[in-house]
């Protein structure tokens, strides 16, 4: 077991505050929004969102990772990797963006290992990273988009899967989690399908050290346990 890290505590730096930040709870991706993105991986600057970056690449994507919970809980259990949060929305990434700034103020020498940016991951994910190069990817509570017209808005679909399986190095993981089971068949029927792709059995996924963290570290997670409401988790592996 690692031994704890010494915290220098700064008590003066305040969090942000989320009711400064509220917004819808969804975005159209499809809708034309104002972005800089890289135009290839290798042209990303990543030491503007991490300190001490080195030769050290990105590792885990947060694919819309709403404000952040889970995304602070990941940089807290895996210190020596690099996380991204990718989020569409303004305020909300703006609020990301804030809330580690003031955790890095606050907790001096931590959190540098994450950051977050405002982006279309469905349009964008290419851009940012390399053939192989991601262990982990996350898609927590996603928008469950319900009508059937939209259902090409979903996060998980057959043409973005292969975009995944691209960014994903061979034995690199998906996890998917929300509260919506049509959703979570959804998903798991279209990864399943997908030839890169396998899923784990319960009991394995069970296993996984983030599997409790999955389901409670982030704000719509906790917001589906304050409302007694049911949660699908799924993981799998890339073959």
């Amino acid at each position: 077991m690692e031994e704890p890290v010494e915290d220098s505590f700064d008590q003066a730096v305040k969090l942000p505050q989320k009711r400064f930040y509220r917004q819808r709870a969804h975005s159209n991706p499809i809708a034309d929004h104002s972005f800089e993105y890289p135009t290839r991986p290798d042209l990303s600057n990543w030491n503007d969102l991490y300190p001490n970056v080195g030769d050290r690449c990105v590792a885990f994507a947060d694919i819309g990772c709403g404000y952040g919970g889970f995304l602070v809980t990941l940089g807290e259990t895996y210190p020596d990797k690099l996380a991204l949060g990718m989020e569409i929305r303004v305020k909300v990434s703006d609020y990301v963006m804030d809330r580690i700034k003031a955790l890095r103020q606050r907790h001096k020498g931590r959190y540098e290992n994450i950051a977050c940016i405002r982006t279309n991951a469905m349009k964008y994910l290419p851009n940012y990273f390399r053939k192989h190069q991601l262990e982990k990817l996350f898609f927590l509570y996603p928008d469950p988009h319900f009508k059937k017209a939209k259902h090409k808005w979903r996060i998980i679909n057959s043409t973005l899967l292969s975009e995944y399986a691209y960014v994903l190095r061979p034995g690199g993981q998906i996890y998917t989690v929300t509260d919506v089971r049509e959703l979570h068949e959804w998903m798991c029927k279209h990864i399943e399908e997908h030839p890169c792709f396998r899923r784990l059995p319960e009991g394995e996924a069970q296993q996984d050290i983030l599997a409790p963290k999955l389901l409670d570290s982030s704000e719509e997670g906790q917001k589906v346990t304050r409302m007694s409401g049911e949660k699908f988790m799924a993981i799998f592996t890339r073959v």
